[in-house]
């Protein structure tokens, strides 16, 4: 039963359209450009990133999820470019996109250290289902032979505000996709728009220490509505220790879920290490709380990023502020 849980409660079909939901990850707030394309050029100096997210092992089925993304800056740091590359497999489903990402970054002060930017992404998106892994309770419903596919075109945008102790985002995501005749394909899953709003502080505790709370609110008007609240602390500019708590939040009436489901989804440790100050690595463990806490064994999250430094070992911002600190 363990097994074949994610199947049992994802994946059996009946007379429904599928939605795609977007990739869960838990370290997002060390590199935003994975929720919002304004975040372009933040650090301003070459940026290379990458994640992989084994989400709820022990479950047959389970999401895959794997993300590498680069960007930078150009036009003296007020235009941030990205390009980013992802892979995402639940189930039959499986998900494959390149986007390629543009923000104008307005100084908010003399020295460009506060910046408001907004930035665009526009890129293609490969979904598909293999139907030799999907069971149907309806046995006049007929099941897909082999593996179906599609390619779509897709749109992201945001807004993005930071300064050197404060940052807020918003954006939204799939923003063509949506729209595609799909009609060939009824068994892919439609994608949705997926809304996100994220704040954080930094605060000196000392020389030392720092302190840094922050909160991701998530929604896409089909299912509940998540908000991770997260709190990490810097000692000595070398590791980052900290954690999230994933959980539903009722912003608005929605009438059309389930009346039984659980707020409660995940609680996450986590710890980011500076070997060097150019190199980031970071690990998550996200243990279950919610309905899947008898069935799963946690997820566990790689992250790893390196910025490419001048010969003097700073980055653009010199000594205004240290690019690894903050984010």
């Amino acid at each position: 039963m363990k097994r074949g849980a994610i199947l049992t409660m994802c994946l059996l079909l009946g007379k429904l359209v599928f939605a795609q939901q977007d990739a869960q990850f838990s370290q997002y707030m060390f590199n935003g450009i994975y929720i919002n394309p304004a975040y372009a050029g933040y650090k301003e100096v070459l940026n290379l990133h990458g994640y992989y997210r084994a989400q709820w092992t022990g479950i047959e089925g389970a999401p895959r999820s794997f993300s590498l993304a680069m960007d930078g800056v150009t036009n003296d740091g007020n235009v941030g470019l990205a390009l980013q590359v992802a892979s995402d497999k639940l189930g039959a489903q499986s998900t494959q996109s390149v986007y390629g990402s543009y923000a104008y970054r307005i100084r908010m002060n003399e020295d460009g250290t506060a910046r408001l930017a907004f930035g665009i992404s526009g890129g293609i998106v490969q979904l598909g289902i293999n139907g030799a892994l999907l069971s149907t309770q309806d046995p006049e419903l007929d099941m897909p032979a082999g593996t179906q596919s599609t390619i779509v075109p897709d749109a992201r945008a945001g807004v993005y505000y930071a300064d050197q102790r404060f940052y807020a985002g918003f954006s939204v995501d799939n923003l063509i996709s949506p729209h595609i005749n799909k009609s060939r394909y009824v068994y892919i899953p439609q994608p949705k728009p997926h809304y996100y709003f994220t704040a954080g502080m930094l605060f000196p505790l000392s020389e030392q220490v720092q302190f840094k709370p922050s909160f991701l609110l998530k929604d896409d008007r089909g299912g509940p509505t998540s908000l991770d609240v997260n709190a990490f602390i810097l000692f000595r500019d070398k590791i980052w220790i900290g954690g999230s708590y994933r959980t539903r939040v009722d912003l608005y009436s929605k009438d059309y879920l389930q009346k039984s489901l659980v707020g409660r989804n995940a609680a996450v440790a986590a710890v980011e290490i500076f070997p060097v100050p150019s190199l980031r690595i970071g690990y998550a463990y996200d243990f279950s709380i919610g309905p899947l806490e008898s069935y799963s064994n946690g997820s566990h999250e790689l992250s790893i990023g390196f910025l490419f430094l001048s010969s003097g070992g700073k980055a653009k911002r010199d000594l205004r502020v240290s690019c690894p600190k903050f984010f």
